[in-house]
């Protein structure tokens, strides 16, 4: 009889543990009104929930459980549909729109050239319809003589961005500014280009595009929590011009070595996170935190919509069943009362603070607050106010439509904190779980760069990103002044273009002569003239008010070519390049997409985790978008 028993349950165990079929589903999805593609549409099976993006043809291909019953697909400006899952492999679908979430603009076949959008040498953007807000069309739209786009209700934000322009070293020496750790432009950016349209220019933020990879600097030593490594090499987009690479390196510190986290998930539960890329995907994210909790950290769970209120009380990161039931149970609904729920995590942080832990606020958002202090001066009142209480803060941004960029970096540059876009669960990794020191645990506060350039060496200089980072000349002297902060293992780069003496460029700008004073003659100094500049920097300890003054000056031999730099210096000016292709930067016309891929295709390293692989990929899906589009403009057909 024992026998027989046992012989039962090993054959149960074998069964449980039997691989679940699978099958692979196919087709095309388009209009119904027209029979156009539709890219970026998502195609969900249920009831497993896998799911896929179709791609710029309107195209997908998805492995699902062979036990699945239904697609359920669903776009911006259309009707979501729900289709069952036959016998057949290939499964196309059509879509009607939705006529409340649509406009529709007609444009001629026979538009004048001056008004249509400005064409470069390798790409074609189409500005936005609204000031800030994101329109980039699919390509491919052209019906007989006339294009017919549709463009989805859309409120999106983000910040206007003016391009940093070559300076003087004669009239302006000094360049001053704060690091920034964020990387949100960049996933932020991949989520248009997989949706199959190209991102809008002020949605593309250089430096958090550099920022997004890591790079391998080498650890600091001694005392100090950040090392400073430089690195000059011809600028590949001009080889006139030098390229001056500026990393700095946050030690690294291991997980369990980590002091205790007192953390606040603060989560916007409102009407607008009910898409599935906001408040499921939320859930899904901050639930692979807790996986990761260890016994002496604390979660609290603040929610906020039309009102704000406590999920759950701050509870030991041994009990992790009771953290993912509270996170289960939220759904979304109601205004967005924002500042309300800002100041109650805040209180809560507050309540539960440990001396010398990690105390932060995890705020997961779409930033479309409505109610209460909302606007970006209230919210970086607020902020500010509340930084005081030594709690930082995390951002998280989720979901598309209405994501409010603008205000999603008011809040983490003004609160002491780092801010990051998750488009996919693979992202939530990234952040949360791959990177957990660099993300939640800060080892230096208040980081500013100050270069100082030889005029015997340097004509001019540009700071390629960091527009709005940067800081007048004497804020770096000022500790009251607030700036960036680097978590365990960050990197942090910096690309300086150089113009240096003797060369002739029209980037540089003449003025009249003075007519009430003589202009000053710079004579340079006759110590370091073999320097061609040096970088300061200055940073606070987590819970210090003084800041501590590092410095390295940076000589060039001019013999460092472009093919004998390192792979962080290529891969990073691949990643500068690309990021002002896609804003249609003046100083890269002369430029394409093939140079910028080619040059990180031979500076992916080590990359285990495939982040830079998968840049490559993107550029060359922006390079096919932007032929598109240029093809377009010039034509009125699609290619």
């Amino acid at each position: 009889m024992k026998t027989l028993f046992t012989s039962i349950i090993a054959l149960v165990l074998f069964l449980g543990y039997k691989a679940n079929p699978t099958r692979e589903i196919s087709g095309i999805i388009v209009s119904t009104a027209d029979g156009l593609a539709l890219p970026g549409a998502t195609v969900r099976s249920l009831p497993s929930k896998t799911s896929v993006s179709s791609d710029k043809n309107g195209k997908y291909k998805i492995v699902i459980p062979a036990t699945d019953t239904h697609l359920q697909v669903m776009t911006l400006g259309f009707v979501t549909k729900k289709v069952a899952i036959g016998k057949s492999d290939v499964i196309n679908i059509k879509l009607d729109e939705d006529e409340q979430a649509l406009k529709e603009v007609v444009v001629a076949k026979a538009v004048k050239m001056e008004k249509r959008p400005t064409v470069m040498k390798d790409m074609m953007m189409v500005a936005p319809p609204v000031a800030n807000s994101i329109y980039s069309p699919a390509p491919g739209l052209a019906i007989g003589g006339r294009i017919r786009q549709q463009i989805p209700q859309n409120t999106e934000n983000y910040a206007h961005i003016t391009e940093n322009a070559f300076k003087k070293v004669t009239n302006d020496p000094l360049s001053t500014f704060s690091i920034d750790v964020d990387a949100a432009s960049y996933s932020n950016m991949r989520r248009f280009i997989n949706n199959g349209v190209l991102p809008p220019k002020d949605a593309v933020r250089i430096e958090e595009m550099i920022n997004y990879f890591d790079y391998s600097y080498p650890q600091p030593k001694g005392d100090d929590p950040v090392n400073i490594v430089t690195e000059i090499g011809t600028a590949p987009w001009n080889n006139q011009h030098r390229l001056v690479h500026i990393g700095l390196k946050a030690k690294n510190i291991p997980t369990e070595k980590l002091p205790p986290s007192n953390l606040v998930f603060l989560i916007d539960v409102s009407g607008s996170m009910e898409s599935y890329n906001k408040l499921p995907l939320l859930v899904s994210s901050l639930r692979l935190l807790t996986d990761n909790l260890r016994d002496q950290d604390k979660v609290a769970i603040v929610v906020y919509a039309g009102s704000s209120g406590l999920v759950l009380p701050s509870t030991s990161g041994d009990n992790k069943q009771a953290i993912k039931e509270a996170l289960s149970k939220l759904s979304a609904g109601g205004s967005t009362a924002g500042g309300a729920g800002i100041k109650l995590a805040y209180k809560v942080a507050t309540e539960n603070f440990i001396k010398g832990g990690n105390n932060r606020i995890i705020l997961a958002t779409d930033g479309d607050f409505n109610v209460g202090a909302s606007s970006d001066g209230d919210m970086q009142t607020l902020i500010e106010e509340k930084r005081k209480s030594g709690v930082f803060l995390t951002v998280l941004g989720f979901g598309m439509g209405n994501y409010k960029d603008s205000k999603m970096e008011v809040l983490a540059n003004k609160g002491n904190g780092n801010y990051a876009y998750i488009d996919n669960i693979s992202e939530a990794r990234k952040v949360l779980i791959n990177e957990f020191g660099g993300t939640l645990f800060t080892v230096a506060k208040d980081v500013k760069l100050q270069i100082e350039f030889n005029p015997a060496k340097v004509q001019a200089y540009r700071l390629i990103g960091y527009e709005n980072r940067l800081l007048n000349n004497e804020d770096f002297n000022d500790d009251k002044k607030d700036a960036g902060e680097m978590g365990a293992g960050h990197t942090v780069t910096a690309l300086y273009e150089i113009i240096p003496v003797g060369v002739e460029s029209k980037f540089i700008k003449s003025v009249d002569a003075l007519k009430y004073q003589d202009v000053p003659k710079v004579t340079p100094s006759s110590n370091n003239t073999n320097e061609m500049l040096t970088v300061k920097m200055r940073y606070k300890q987590p819970d210090g008010d003084s800041s501590k003054l590092l410095q390295k000056p940076v000589i060039d031999s001019y013999q460092d070519k472009l093919n004998k730099t390192s792979d962080n210096f290529r891969f990073s000016a691949s990643v500068a390049m690309f990021g002002m292709l896609l804003r249609q930067s003046e100083f890269v016309k002369e430029s394409t997409f093939e140079q910028a891929i080619a040059l990180a295709d031979g500076a992916k390293g080590l990359d285990k985790e495939g982040y830079r692989a998968e840049y490559v990929k993107l550029a060359k899906s922006a390079q096919l978008m932007a032929k598109d589009l240029r093809n377009f403009a010039a034509t009125g057909k699609e290619k």
